[in-house]
């Protein structure tokens, strides 16, 4: 392998496994809010117990979270010099805004909130979390903005052989961005909220403080429920944007070759790149395609035969990654539905219970095949359309990138392990006994 390809493949593990942790703590923290509120509102004592018992996972989930994401920006100065040198001064200004507002308030009031329990007004702790909340959906903010901007950049001119910033509100409010950061908060709302069902359910099933967890997953499938219908309309909205800022990634994703109008939609397929045609179609829907992504069934949809072969993206990966992303999205309204009609007899759906258990890793994969599309649609690009990934990776030895990645999976591995295994015995003892929580 060369230098490019491990250095990708290094910053590959290195999010994938950072993103293991983000969703759930973009999403717990909002749940946790929620359920502090209620109890400020109701002095329902359950929802403070519920409060504190997903508190602690949070809190091991939000730890390992931190030292996970602060590699990934080391990597840009050590893997991916000549890409911060091109693009450092849009890229950087953003990164640089979000640790100094949005990680800082995120840290201070988790601490305020981690030993405030007894020190705080049940609302004066309630108001931390919130901040809490906010704070880290504001931090995801920046980031995903950065990243949008990779993926459609606006705002900038070039100006002694790099991009320079020029219109910091286009960067900001465009609207690749605007959908980019709605879709992530919303898949990461799906992940917690699937993480409290399939958590409560274990308990429920094992008869364990069974009205506490009876309640949070009452809470927990109306709120997945809201959101896994919204992931599925703003998804729609996401894909039919690419048609205009992204066609290559738009046409790997639908396995579609030639430029055609009224252009059907193929729900599988098995890609042929090498001969620029799929091997095998099923489930043909005619004019599908150019409907969704033109909102007319009379619209042209670009083929990737009209790019040249080098400009194409990774056609097998990018079209399955896609199919498999959405197919867990339909999949999350269904169990979604199907709980909140059995919401008030949880008890006597030990079969349901059991799937939602089992469910637990679907939304973590969905995101995983979420962020695939995303940077392997974008190929071969760094920045879209402006910046290459093969120019993008710094000048250093191909041993230097093979110690460094094996290091990254030993100790994540390491990590990973001790982080899952904590959070998963701290899941199964269940909350402290009330008179232990006064």
């Amino acid at each position: 392998m060369d230098v490019v390809t491990l250095s990708r493949l290094q910053f590959a593990v290195a999010t994938y496994f950072h993103f293991l942790f983000v969703p759930l703590t973009l999403g717990l923290s909002v749940l946790i809010a929620i359920m502090e509120t209620i109890y400020v509102r109701t002095m329902d004592d359950d929802y403070r117990r519920m409060a504190r018992f997903w508190g602690k996972i949070f809190l091991i989930n939000f730890a390992v979270g931190v030292v996970t994401g602060i590699t990934l920006e080391f990597q840009f100065g050590t893997n991916w010099a000549r890409y911060s040198k091109y693009v450092g001064d849009i890229f950087g200004s953003l990164l640089a805004i979000e640790a100094t507002t949005s990680f800082f308030l995120e840290s201070t009031f988790i601490a305020v909130w981690a030993f405030g329990w007894n020190r705080l007004s049940p609302k004066a702790h309630a108001v931390t979390i919130w901040l809490v909340a906010g704070a880290s959906s504001l931090s995801a903010v920046w980031i995903l903005i950065a990243n949008s901007w990779m993926q459609h950049p606006v705002g900038f001119i070039m100006a002694r052989g790099r991009a320079e910033l020029a219109d910091f509100a286009a960067v900001i409010t465009q609207k690749f961005a605007v959908l980019t950061i709605l879709h992530t908060l919303t898949a990461a709302y799906i992940l917690a909220g699937f993480l409290v069902m399939g958590i409560s359910a274990y308990h429920i099933l094992r008869k364990q403080d069974k009205e506490l967890f009876v309640k949070a997953f009452r809470l927990a499938v109306t709120f997945s429920l809201i959101f896994s219908c919204f992931e599925i309309f703003e998804g729609h909205l996401h894909g039919a944007l690419l048609h205009t800022t992204q066609p290559t990634k738009l046409a790997a994703m639908e396995a579609h070759w030639d430029t055609q109008t009224r252009a059907p939609l193929h729900l599988f397929a098995i890609p042929d790149p090498e001969n620029e045609r799929n091997k095998v179609e099923i489930g043909n829907v005619p004019l599908a395609l150019s409907l969704l992504a033109t909102h007319s069934v009379d619209g042209e949809v670009k083929g990737l035969k009209e790019f040249p072969k080098d400009e194409r993206p990774p056609v097998f990966l990018t079209f399955f990654s896609f199919r498999l992303m959405a197919g867990l999205a339909a999949l999350f309204v269904l169990l979604t539905a199907i709980g909140w009609f059995k919401r008030k007899k949880l008890e006597s759906s030990p079969r349901y219970l059991k799937i939602m258990l089992y469910s637990i890793p679907l939304p973590y994969l969905a995101c995983t095949m979420g962020w695939t599309l995303t940077e392997v649609g974008r190929q071969p690009w760094v920045v879209y359309g402006l910046m290459k990934t093969k120019d993008a990776v710094s000048p250093i030895a191909t041993s230097q990138v093979f110690t460094s990645l094996i290091a990254f999976i030993v100790v994540y591995s390491l990590l990973g392990l001790t982080a899952f295994y904590f959070m998963t015995r701290y899941a199964r003892r269940g909350p402290e006994p009330a008179a232990a929580t006064n």
